[in-house]
């Protein structure tokens, strides 16, 4: 059987760190996902996808992670149940997160919470994009990867390892 998630998104909140009762650090966090199509009116939307990460991870990105930080996740999907006040039962689907990465640096971080204020804009279900290219980086064909003038590479055959 397989059971993989790998997810890249944006926090939508801080990492919410608690402590079981023996102690063991759980952060649950919500990743809002972007789709790969527009809707009919253009717009991108997105999948607030529930998350959880337990013991050292948990403490580290509680640490690290803001609202709005891009990151990186690797884990699987799990399903429970639970009966709540009520008398109701309750399932819960969330990914449980075995690692995390960030995905931007900090002061890319920074910079787009200072530019847009750190806003999230839930109506149309769209996380805002960073509006700064240089943020971005370039992999069009036309850009040299090497920074050189465009000229041809000097290799002869005896260079190639096949």
């Amino acid at each position: 059987m397989i059971n993989n998630v790998v997810l890249v998104g944006r926090l939508t909140k801080d990492p919410d760190l608690r402590y079981t009762a023996n102690g063991t650090a759980v952060a649950s966090f919500t990743l809002a996902v972007n789709r790969n199509f527009t809707n009919q009116s253009g717009q991108r939307e997105a999948d607030f996808i529930n998350c959880v990460i337990w013991r050292k991870q948990a403490e580290t990105m509680a640490n690290m992670a803001r609202k709005g930080s891009l990151v990186g996740v690797v884990g699987r999907i799990q399903t429970r149940n639970y009966e709540n006040q009520q008398g109701q039962r309750v399932y819960v689907t969330e990914v449980v997160a075995d690692n995390f990465q960030m995905l931007e640096s900090k002061a890319a971080s920074e910079k787009r919470q200072q530019t847009e204020g750190g806003s999230f804009n839930k109506q149309n279900s769209s996380f805002p994009q960073s509006s700064s290219k240089k943020d971005t980086p370039d992999f069009s064909r036309e850009k040299d990867p090497f920074g050189g003038d465009n000229s041809t590479i000097d290799i002869s055959d005896d260079d190639l390892p096949f």
